[in-house]
């Protein structure tokens, strides 16, 4: 699926191989016995209770360690609570996991950007769009191009 998505030049086909990757991603192993945390957490993001959803998203983390959606929920929550050093840390352990996660990649060019370290946070998005051209959110990025190169904005 990852091939297809970084070749395809169809958008209703990038939209439904990135649709299939995340169900895949987010979907905890059999057996990991967080399924319910699981959904406890998404439910708490969904709602903005975002300390819940650390709560239920640790419980994750730590009865499944080799999951790497758990780590990247956890590090999404983070940086929604201003924790951008942790949300860092988490998305490392998604990426040691699951090296082509472009959500996580994404995630961690708005860190870098929250911690003003623009080439890095450009190094992040451009790793992201390489796997996933089609990933929305980054409509702006020549705009982040140029100040990383010094050219005005």
């Amino acid at each position: 699926m990852f091939s297809e998505l970084a070749v395809t030049d169809r958008a209703d086909r990038a939209q439904t191989l990135e649709a299939r990757i995340w169900q895949i991603w987010v979907r905890p192993p059999a057996g990991s016995g967080v399924e319910e945390a699981m959904q406890r957490g998404l439910r708490f993001m969904e709602l903005g209770q975002g300390f819940d959803a650390m709560r239920a998203f640790d419980a994750v983390v730590a009865g499944a360690p080799g999951f790497a959606e758990g780590w990247n929920k956890r590090a999404t929550v983070r940086y929604a609570l201003g924790d951008i050093d942790g949300s860092v840390a988490d998305i490392r352990r998604t990426l040691a996991l699951e090296p082509r996660h472009f959500g996580a990649l994404s995630g961690l060019g708005l860190c870098r950007l929250a911690q003003n370290r623009p080439a890095e946070a450009l190094e992040a998005f451009e790793a992201a769009l390489k796997i996933n051209p089609h990933l929305a959110g980054l409509e702006n990025i020549e705009a982040l191009r140029d100040r990383v190169r010094g050219k005005p904005l």
